[in-house]
């Protein structure tokens, strides 16, 4: 059930909404939270496409707010909203509330959106393109629990990164963090696996990838070791190795949907590995609404110290298997001499 307003107001939007759920038989309301997907009318068909996939798992109220830019100065002039609010089955399992603001009630969208948000309900922004340097301190952004946004989509995917960093608040996320979810389980996974002293790593992936960035500085933070990153031409991450004091353990993923799990003294393993569309991301972020420590932690640890400070603070090896003093340095303490080129990758 889809219904048109021209020229309208929250009110009437709220209005619509309420009749729209007698008309279809449903009068309760069974939304877990509100979803604000703020964007442009360019990529809105696939934001709400994915936002509609993920309300099959966390149904909720998803409103679209795209401002509209008028060509001329009489229009930009004319402040007017239009909606579409859509139930049922256009709908998915929720409702869907698409806003169009013109002329000066665009620089004022929190005032539109604060009447049609879920009463004891949670509230996630989402910016698919186009997000604000400061999430936390946009007017939107600032109604809700969880911000999301997208480094992947910048212009400048890497000093993207670098500016979240500054300006991280507790509740803020990235997507190409979400990406990197598997990647990183299937790590821990295999470091389960054997008794081993990682010594260093290496992340491999296209260029201009946040979540390459992101991975290494992951495995920076939580192992100490230095992490080197490389480039590839991809799709997205296509491998990680790990030197270990008991073989290398290697991820590979050429294809970009399976990979190999490759442990010294364990056969090959096949791991179904493939690069996950937006839906499946926005609804893995939609089952935490708490702040991301992790993602905290690894976002500040800094794209600058990937070859620097997490080679000083490795843990330096100086015994050798049967515990008597190793007579030469150990394999790190000769990296950091060779890692030059992949800090000037990161940093582009």
């Amino acid at each position: 059930m889809k219904t048109d307003l021209t020229d309208t107001t929250s009110s009437k939007i709220n209005k619509a909404l309420v009749l729209g759920r007698r008309a279809i038989g449903t009068p309760a309301v069974g939304m877990v939270l509100t979803l604000v997907i703020v964007t442009d009318e360019e990529h809105a068909y696939d934001a709400l496409k994915a936002a509609n996939d993920a309300s099959r798992e966390h149904p909720s109220r998803t409103l679209v707010v795209i401002k509209r830019v008028s060509r001329s100065p009489r229009d930009r002039s004319k402040a007017r909203l239009d909606a579409e609010v859509r139930l049922g089955a256009d709908a998915s399992t929720g409702e869907t509330v698409v806003l169009r603001l013109y002329g000066e009630v665009g620089d004022h969208a929190q005032s539109v959106v604060l009447p049609l948000l879920l009463p004891d309900a949670p509230v996630v922004v989402w910016w698919p393109v186009n997000a604000p340097t400061d999430p936390a301190k946009d007017p939107l952004g600032a109604l809700a629990q969880r911000r999301v946004t997208d480094t992947y989509a910048a212009e400048q995917p890497i000093q993207e990164l670098t500016a979240r960093a500054d300006a991280y608040t507790p509740g803020d996320t990235d997507l190409s963090w979400t990406r990197i979810t598997p990647w990183r389980s299937m790590l821990a996974a295999a470091l389960d696996q054997v008794v081993c002293e990682v010594t260093s790593a290496e992340v491999e992936g296209e260029e201009f990838n946040p979540s390459v960035e992101l991975l290494a500085m992951w495995l920076a933070e939580r192992l100490k070791i230095p992490v080197r990153r490389s480039k590839s031409a991809g799709p997205g991450l296509t491998s990680v190795r790990m030197e270990t004091s008991s073989g290398p353990i290697v991820l590979d993923r050429p294809d970009g949907s399976l990979a190999t799990l490759s442990i010294q003294g364990q056969p090959d393993r096949a791991v179904a590995l493939k690069r996950r569309d937006t839906a499946e991301l926005i609804a893995e972020e939609l089952r935490r609404l708490d702040p991301d420590d992790t993602y905290a932690t690894a976002l500040r640890f800094g794209l600058e110290r990937l070859d620097e400070e997490a080679a000083v603070t490795a843990p330096e090896i100086v015994a050798d298997s049967v515990g008597t003093p190793a007579e030469e340095p150990a394999a790190p303490a000769a990296k950091p001499a060779k890692k030059a080129p992949a800090k000037k990758a990161a940093a582009k």
